[in-house]
């Protein structure tokens, strides 16, 4: 196969920078012909024991796969480390890590315990010598986190097969394959994504296929290629799967496609394959570019964690390092023998509750006992209502829609209490009748008109734009409870993110200025010179893709977003975009970094629409492409960031990482609207609440909802007449982030895991049909397996977590597509009560309401609005 090597190369460097490099060179522990000529201090045997016993100790109870070279590394830094030096990086990680909330705390204590001094500690001088280096060591030579160690190794293999011919080839087939399955899956509610881990599984035996073809070999311009450079490698593997997270999943710009062109929506006649081509390739790279920019922010710092990557390092892992058997808490299964037990036993547990019994998926039996009792099925229900049941699913697909296995479980609980405290703001409007809420379901995405049907927005619109005679004779859009809820919420996480990010991670912030403006004014300069943490300085030694690459993929992307824009009748104003794309950019970075480190995305879904609305009036096409730029490009960028972190964490050169991401994007754009072309001219009832096969389209309906709101209709009639009290959620925002950045800062451990943009995010995760029945089950696992099996039992959970999660999320991925081709596509239905039993009380509906509406509507005097 063909190998590109040139990109292994070490990255050069101006003359002033070769002393530091090659400092950076020899404290990167490669495996190298020079490793053996490393002299390690001559140490009595007996300290030698007790520095392995310390080290094996903070290793865990046995012996990880790829830890027993590791360790030997790790014990070699740890004898060539002086007392002074551990203490000088003891001190300096104390500091940059002292409001982590990622870092052990058992960690933080141990290291605070040994900064006080050998006599506060009360040791000998030998034992406290001993501990301040290994803890010094294994951090500054490693990870602090646990999490990390599981999965990566403190060694890179420079010479090992990465970006080669058969690494491409496996990438774009099953790019082609992930993106069909989950673009065809991704408006069903919810939806069944093909996640990497599951063609994580599919890639192995493929590779492993490949690599028993004839080794040809070749030579252009004197360059060496290979067909087959030897047995399929852990980097091409994870070169292969990084093409695959890029370019399987569905494309976010395809709901607005819908939003545009489906009759439910604004029905528009100008969204042909042209258009949609231009657009969608346009939005992706946009993102793009803007991904290669956030790299000194949220990939090269140590605090940005990313750990919802980490179960693909997981799964490579475990499929292609050899493993010698080692007991885990008692249990000496391999992982690959795990991981395939977990697979086979969730493929053919999902035929329950997706086909033979699909109550046990919506598990709203509460409701069972009276379903026609209307206050049952608002507070208790899972479909009309909010979803108060400690039980609500036997599905693993619901249980694990937030992710519990990966996000941590301080993340996990700040969400669930946002959205718990949110439901008790949602009932209060409800039962108060707030603004005419009573009338209507009471959370739902959908806008209502007076007469408590769905709003026709084509009604208020003359040639496209608001047309003021026909809003006053027909109806302002009204909302549910949950929506207000969830829109308050919303507009109060910007200003709160923006301002409490600003100030609790400033340094992080200003560092990566300052390096972004010396990587510009020095084009030779490492994008790594900033950086002095082990996974850096390993990759140092490969060429550093320049920031100028990711700058003029940006602006040609957004110069063709711009065309598409002018060139079709979206009566979107080029000058809009230009303040759209800077809002955005402004707020890119610190919802990034709220992301990398706790796991929960932040999608600013309104911002752009609302300030578009105040410069564009009563133009909901315009409101549409500046959404694009708002929301979508801030999706891709995140999800490009995270594959570079991975990348980072698995030493991938980073020149080759540009070519698959950019290979992966192009292919997508493509293959998502093919899929697209197909879900609208064959799926009947698309995008409706009651769609057989579930393709509700919830996302996209809260979309199109918002644009109606704030680009249609416009900010100045939502926020001045209809929902004032909303504009004031963006003040709230701003005035409670300083105490809690202030009680942050001079509270750090008694308020560490209290994350208010956390809080806010989960009150925002009303409006839609994903109520507390969807988080409540993630809130049992992440409890047992993020904070009581982690602490307890970290040997288990660092072997068999992310593999568990892997297999099971696998398992319903594949057996979801089977289910679908084999009885849903063209149905066979299996009715009996176990199918029906879910849906045919209220709680089933999406109609009904507390009060009934009267004859003549309900709401503002016609005429006043």
């Amino acid at each position: 196969m063909i190998e590109i090597l040139d990109d292994q190369d070490t990255w050069s460097s101006s003359p002033d920078e070769d002393e530091k490099n090659q400092a950076s060179e020899k404290m990167a522990y490669n495996i190298n012909e020079k490793e053996a000529d490393v002299i390690v201090p001559s140490f009595s045997e007996d300290y030698k024991s007790r520095v392995a016993d310390e080290l094996r100790e903070q290793f865990g109870d046995y012996m990880e796969v790829g830890d027993e070279k590791g360790y030997d590394i790790i014990f070699t830094q740890t004898l060539l480390m002086t007392k002074e030096r551990g203490l000088e990086i003891l001190s300096r990680i104390a500091d940059y890590h002292n409001d982590d909330v990622n870092f052990p705390d058992s960690t933080m204590s141990r290291i605070r315990f040994l900064l006080a001094g050998e006599e506060e500690c009360q040791m000998d001088s030998e034992s406290y010598e001993i501990g301040v280096k290994v803890e010094a060591a294994l951090i500054d030579s490693f990870s602090p986190y646990p999490e990390v160690r599981a999965v990566c190794d403190p060694f890179d293999d420079p010479d090992m097969s990465c970006e080669t011919f058969r690494a491409y080839l496996l990438g774009i087939i099953w790019v082609g394959i992930g993106s069909f399955v989950n673009q065809l899956f991704y408006f069903r509610q919810p939806p069944l994504n093909l996640r990497a881990a599951a063609i994580q599984l599919l890639l192995y035996p493929c590779g492993r296929f490949l690599q028993t073809l004839p080794d040809w070999q070749f030579t252009i311009r004197g360059k060496r290629f290979r067909f087959n450079p030897g047995p399929w490698s852990f980097k091409e593997q994870i070169f292969a799967t990084l093409m695959v997270n890029v370019g399987s999943y569905g494309s976010n710009f395809t709901n607005y496609i819908l939003i545009q062109s489906l009759p439910v929506y604004y029905n528009e006649s100008f969204v042909t394959t042209g258009y949609m081509t231009l657009m969608n390739l346009a939005a992706g790279f946009v993102g793009f570019g803007l991904a290669g920019i956030l790299r000194r922010w949220v990939i090269y710092p140590q605090k940005s964690v990313w750990p919802t990557i980490l179960p693909t390092l997981a799964l490579s892992r475990a499929l292609l390092v050899s493993e010698k058997k080692t007991s885990a808490n008692g249990w000496t299964m391999s992982r690959y023998r795990f991981f395939f037990i977990c697979f086979w036993a969730m493929f053919v547990y999902f035929w329950i509750p997706d086909y033979l019994f699909t109550a046990l998926s919506t598990f709203n039996w509460i409701t069972w006992i009276s379903p026609k009792n209307f206050k049952l099925a608002v507070i208790t229900g899972s479909v009309l209502g909010l979803g108060f049941n400690p039980i609500t699913t036997f599905d693993w697909a619901v249980a694990n829609y937030s992710n519990p296995l990966v996000v941590p479980v301080f993340a996990t609980l700040n969400g669930y209490a946002g959205q718990f405290i949110g439901a008790f703001i949602v009932l209060a409007l409800y039962w108060t009748n707030y603004k005419w809420a009573a009338y209507l379901p009471i959370n739902s995405n959908q806008l209502y008109d007076r007469f408590g049907v769905k709003f026709n927005v084509s009604k208020v619109l003359t040639n496209k734009l608001f047309d003021q005679e026909k809003y006053s004779a027909y109806s302002p859009p009204y909302m549910s409870a949950g929506n207000m809820v969830y829109l308050g919420s919303a507009f109060l996480i910007y200003t709160l993110t923006f301002t409490y990010v600003l100030i609790t991670e400033w340094r992080i912030l200003k560092d990566a200025v300052v390096g972004f403006y010396k990587s510009i004014k020095n084009r030779k300069l490492s994008t790594y010179a900033m950086h002095s943490d082990p996974m850096s300085r390993m990759m140092a030694r490969y060429k550093e893709v320049p920031d100028w690459w990711f700058l003029s993929i940006f602006v040609v992307a957004f110069a063709l977003f711009l065309v598409g824009i002018s060139v079709y009748p979206t009566n979107a104003p080029v000058w809009a975009m230009f303040i759209t794309i800077g809002l955005d950019i402004v707020m890119l970075i610190p919802i990034t970094l709220v992301y990398s480190i706790t796991g929960f995305d932040l999608a600013m879904n309104n911002l752009s629409t609302i300030v578009t609305g105040y410069m564009v009036k009563g133009n909901g096409n315009a409101n549409l492409m500046s959404r694009v730029l708002g929301i979508n490009t801030d999706t891709q960028a995140d999800s490009y960031a995270s594959d570079q972190k991975l990348a980072h964490y698995a030493r991938i050169p980073p020149r080759a990482i540009f070519r698959c991401q950019m290979i992966a994007t192009l292919l997508n754009c493509f293959i998502t609207l093919g899929v697209v072309k197909f879900q609208l001219n064959s799926v009947q009832d698309f995008c409706t609440p009651t769609q057989a096969s579930h393709f509700t389209c919830a996302f996209t309906t809260t979309i199109y909802a918002d644009t109606v709101l704030f680009g249609a209709i416009g900010p100045t009639r939502i926020f001045g007449v209809l929902y004032p009290a909303l504009k004031y959620s963006f003040l709230i925002g701003f005035l409670i982030a300083i105490p809690f950045a202030l009680i942050r800062r001079y509270y750090p451990k008694a308020f560490k895991y209290v994350h208010p943009v956390l809080l806010c995010n989960g009150a925002a995760r009303w409006s839609n049909s994903y109520n507390l029945a969807y988080y409540t089950p993630g809130v049992y696992l992440s409890v047992v397996f993020m904070f009581f099996v982690r602490r307890r039992y970290l040997p288990w959970w660092s072997k068999y977590n992310y593999i568990l999660t892997s297999a099971l999320s696998t398992g319903v991925a594949l057996s979801g597509v089977v289910i679908f081709l084999a009885v849903q596509y063209k149905p066979h239905n299996l009715k009996w009560w176990g199918n029906t039993v879910a849906r045919a009380g209220l709680d089933g509906g999406d109609t009904a309401s507390l009060l009934k509406v009267p004859m003549e509507g309900f709401g503002l005097p016609v005429g006043s609005f």
